[in-house]
């Protein structure tokens, strides 16, 4: 597909995301729904693209509620049983804008994204002016906060008495997670929490780098937990007491253990990305569970492949990409305010390194070999043949990439970038160096004879 990337579509919005293409998008989603549920993070130019997707849905026969600025996970919420379009670029810089399609408060599949693009591509006419929709307005904010708030309180134990620190990097959390964890009973101290889509305090991606005054904070002793959130609060990075980051597949090791345990199903499953920590395996071994892949960007796709594949005694758990997490007994989409609310109360007992403890943290390291575009199929084809008999001991995975995991559980995984000429290597071990450099010697290779 040329428009949609593994997160709806995303741009410049003076050259891609332009107000007539959210035109287009609206009129071409109107055609599968008779009501959409509408939203925006708070960049710039998301007051006229929210109206340029609303002339389009309207003009498609959809009616429309429009619910103004929240999260993300605010407006999949408040699409539960009904269609949604969030206008987001998550943590694109603020030039950028883009689009998400829900249905029932999951992101439309691959089908579903292709069958609109279709539309699009056919630029569709306006229905008869007798047929099209009218909107009105609603305050989902609320409802969502009280229901992430419940829902936390199944896990966990009360906050009273713990500090976190939440830096919202200007974006949507700032109305979200701070007031969630307030009235879960912390002390909360929230800093860039004041919407604004140029985005002063910081850039809106979560980095160790950007994430420099919340790690200051707590350096300084002045919290016990820290939490960074992207512009549209679905994503979520985990700083420790002394300041620095936890790496990403432990917080979903961590997760992903509690849930498995807590679970009564016979057959608890956890689905994850080919990228992600064999350590996330071993901690829901650990609790009794099973882990699934699926390819990056499509975790509710590996759910519901999981469900389908499964039984009446399986139970999808949990759900999760680096630092993306779907909590399913909430709702299927992705929810970096529910994160929190859950993280905070397993940390609220015992602390955070306790609940690190059993999660064995290997060296990681990630390299990118240069292959032209049209040599990544045939490189990878050698890949899968050679790669193997270099790492003997490994067992073998190729649904997604080639994916090599060893006894020890150190793992490695070779994949083309989707969106990038780079055949990528991921990998994680005691001597991550060794095994980096027998997988990028493989790679190389088949790139040359490819």
């Amino acid at each position: 597909m040329d428009l949609f990337g593994t997160a709806g579509i995303r741009g410049d919005v003076q050259s891609r995301v332009t107000p007539a293409l959210a035109r287009a998008v609206g009129r071409a989603a109107g055609a599968d729904g008779d009501s959409f549920v509408v939203g925006r993070d708070g960049r710039t130019t998301g007051e006229g693209l929210v109206a340029a997707v609303e002339a389009g849905l309207l003009s498609s026969g959809a009616d429309v509620t429009r619910v103004g600025q929240v999260p993300t996970p605010a407006l999949a919420y408040a699409a539960q049983r009904s269609r949604g379009v969030m206008v987001t670029a998550s943590h694109n810089p603020p030039t950028d804008n883009g689009l998400k399609l829900f249905a029932d408060g999951e992101e439309y599949g691959d089908d579903a994204e292709a069958r609109v693009e279709r539309r699009v591509a056919d630029d569709l006419d306006p229905v008869a002016w007798d047929e099209w929709g009218s909107s009105d307005r609603a305050d989902v904010l609320g409802a969502y906060r009280d229901a992430v708030a419940e829902f936390a309180r199944g896990h966990g134990e009360p906050l009273d008495g713990l500090s976190v620190a939440v830096d919202c990097g200007n974006g949507m959390a700032s109305v979200a997670t701070p007031q969630v964890l307030r009235d879960l009973g912390a002390d909360v101290t929230a800093i860039h929490a004041n919407v604004d889509g140029h985005f002063p305090g910081r850039e809106s991606k979560p980095t160790p780098e950007s994430l420099r005054d919340l790690r200051s904070y707590l350096a300084e002793g002045e919290a016990d937990l820290g939490i960074g959130h992207d512009g549209d609060a679905d994503r979520i990075v985990v700083v420790d007491a002394s300041g620095e980051v936890v790496h990403e597949d432990t917080i979903v090791a961590v997760l992903a253990e509690h849930y498995t345990v807590e679970s009564d199903a016979a057959d608890p499953v956890v689905v994850t990305t080919p990228n992600a920590s064999a350590r996330i395996d071993e901690r829901v071994r650990a609790g009794g569970g099973r882990v699934e892949r699926v390819r990056l960007g499509a975790l509710h796709e590996g759910i519901a492949a999981a469900r389908a594949a499964g039984d009446a005694d399986t139970e999808v758990v949990f759900a999760a990409e680096p630092w993306k997490h779907v909590h399913t007994d909430f709702g299927g989409w992705i929810d970096g305010v529910a994160s929190a609310a859950v993280l905070a109360r397993l940390v609220a007992g015992p602390g955070l390194a306790v609940l690190r403890d059993p999660v064995t943290e290997r060296p990681y390291r990630k390299v990118s070999v240069e292959c032209p575009d049209e040599a990544k199929a045939d490189a990878m084809a050698l890949v899968e043949q050679r790669l193997p008999g270099e790492v003997p001991d490994a067992s073998v995975d190729t649904e997604y990439g080639v994916r090599l995991e060893l006894p020890d559980g150190s793992w490695a995984l070779v994949r083309p970038s989707g969106t990038e000429p780079y055949v990528r290597v991921y990998a994680e071990s005691g001597d991550v160096s060794e095994l980096v450099d027998t997988v990028t010697t493989v790679v190389r290779g088949a790139v040359t004879d490819a």
